[in-house]
């Protein structure tokens, strides 16, 4: 990604809220010096224009219908480097809170009589699932700086860097009471950080917003949760806010059978 001329770049939407683009276009006046170093060609969010020759693909959103399956597999063809943004597109989010639910039943209470006019799978899942990619921002929504880091290191040849540690140490970096020492329940053990702890901060307690952290110490919050008369499963029933997806895989390594989109074989 480096040389004279500018990379190209794209943004996507699919089955979400479109608050991470959001977020991008939250940047204002730094925005100015995002297309100093990258060439925009599609962005819905912010221009009319649209171009299909970029090399990154911002990618918002999961993957709810076999439309956004055909999309998808478009960008990635198109593109040299697909970025998961945000946590529906990097594991699922908030669209995979439908996963442990009677689909029929969710249908209904969203859409009520236009319910049978829907064509979505009963699964929402990441794209990962679908094509390859190759970096993640997650959050809900993405945090402004995080994204300003993660395009200033493609644009340099560079990795982006995405903290790979419990919210737990931001918590003692922000030196916050432990939301398990308030009498409340949290997931910033096993969470990844990177977001300064904001919820913790503000007096609440972690909610899981950007994923689990990779290979995190569940033998220490095991523990943890016996001390205060919880179990992990009742943890992870109460915030299934974000987890949908990353649930379901954990069954799959534990021996059940793989969710199915369509409700056919894959």
């Amino acid at each position: 990604m480096t040389g004279e001329e500018k990379p190209r770049v794209a943004f996507f939407d699919f089955t979400g809220c479109e608050g991470d683009q959001l977020q991008v276009i939250n940047l204002e006046d730094r925005l100015l010096d995002l297309v100093e170093v990258v060439e925009v060609v599609s962005f819905r969010e912010a221009m009319t224009e649209h171009g299909d020759d970029y090399e990154i693909a911002f990618v918002e959103g999961g993957v709810a219908t076999a439309h956004d399956e055909r999309r998808l597999t478009d960008v990635r063809d198109n593109a040299d480097v697909v970025v998961a943004l945000g946590s529906c597109a990097a594991f699922g989010g908030i669209n995979a809170l439908r996963n442990h639910q009677d689909f029929e039943t969710v249908k209904e209470r969203v859409y009520g009589d236009d319910a049978d006019s829907i064509s979505s799978y009963p699964v929402a899942r990441p794209i990962d699932d679908v094509i390859d990619v190759d970096y993640e921002i997650p959050g809900c929504p993405i945090d402004r700086e995080e994204f300003v880091g993660a395009v200033t290191a493609l644009v340099n040849g560079a990795e982006p860097s995405i903290p790979n540690y419990p919210v737990c140490l931001e918590c003692k970096f922000e030196e916050n009471t432990c939301a398990f020492e308030r009498g409340e329940t949290c997931l910033g053990p096993i969470t990844r950080g990177g977001c300064s702890a904001t919820c913790v901060s503000a007096g609440t307690h972690c909610w899981g917003c950007r994923g689990m952290v990779d290979h995190p110490n569940e033998d220490a919050y095991t523990d943890v949760l016996e001390a205060n008369g919880l179990t992990t499963e009742e943890v992870i029933e109460e915030y299934q806010l974000y987890w949908g997806w990353q649930r379901n895989q954990v069954a799959v390594a534990d021996g059940d059978s793989q969710p199915v989109a369509d409700g056919g074989e894959r």
